[in-house]
C-alpha cells in the first residue's frame, strides 16, 4: 500500500468515526454510534492503522473541529465530564494490537481485543467522570456513575461490536481484493 493510500484510509477512518458520533441520543453520557465507528475502523483497517485513525479523530476534536457527539469539539469537550470516555477510545486499538498476538482464531482475537479496550475505556471514562464532577461540586459514588455511564451502554456496545466486526471484516476483505491490502 502506498503512503497516499494509507493516509487516505486513516483519514476516512477518522471521518467514519466522526459521522458515527453525530448519530446521537442525548443523555448525561450520550448514546452514539462512536463505538460502532471505532470497532468498524479497527476491523476494516487493522488494529495498527485503525488506532492511528482513532488518534486522528481525537486530535481533530481537540483542535476544535465538531467531530464529537452533539457536534462538539475543542479542549472543553475533552476536559468535561464525558471527555474521559473519548480519551478512553484511544485504548481500544492498542488492546486489539495486544490481542493480535494471542494464539486463537482472528475473530476471537478481534472480539477479545475490542472488549478489553472497551473495558479500559469504561474504566478511564468512569474515573474521569468522577474526578471532573467532584471538581465542579457534584459528588457521585462509583456505583452511581457505573449505573449512569457504563451499565446502560454494555449491551448496545456489544451489539455495535458484533455488527461492526461483521461489516468491517467484509470491508477489509474487499479492500484486499481490490489490490490495496491493509
Amino acid at each position: 500500500m502506498t503512503k497516499t493510500q494509507a493516509l487516505t484510509r486513516t483519514a476516512m477512518g477518522a471521518v467514519i468515526i466522526a459521522l458515527c458520533s453525530w448519530i446521537s441520543i442525548p443523555a448525561a453520557v450520550p448514546f452514539t454510534l462512536q463505538t460502532f465507528g471505532i470497532f468498524l475502523v479497527l476491523a476494516a483497517l487493522g488494529s495498527r492503522q485503525g488506532s492511528v485513525a482513532v488518534a486522528v479523530y481525537i486530535l481533530l476534536g481537540l483542535i476544535g473541529l465538531p467531530v464529537f457527539a452533539g457536534f462538539s469539539g475543542g479542549p472543553g469537550a475533552l476536559l468535561g465530564p464525558t471527555g474521559g470516555y473519548i480519551v478512553g477510545f484511544a485504548f481500544i486499538g492498542p488492546a486489539c494490537m495486544l490481542a493480535d498476538r494471542l494464539p486463537v482464531p482472528a475473530l476471537v482475537r478481534s472480539v477479545l481485543g475490542n472488549l478489553a479496550g472497551l473495558m479500559i475505556c469504561y474504566g478511564f471514562g468512569t474515573f474521569w467522570f468522577i474526578r471532573v464532577s467532584a471538581a465542579s461540586g457534584s459528588v457521585y459514588s462509583l456505583p452511581a456513575v457505573l449505573a449512569m455511564c457504563v451499565v446502560p451502554f454494555i449491551l448496545p456496545d456489544c451489539i455495535k461490536l458484533a455488527l461492526a466486526l461483521t461489516v468491517g471484516r467484509r470491508l477489509a476483505r474487499a479492500l484486499r481484493l481490490t489490490g490495496a491490502a491493509c
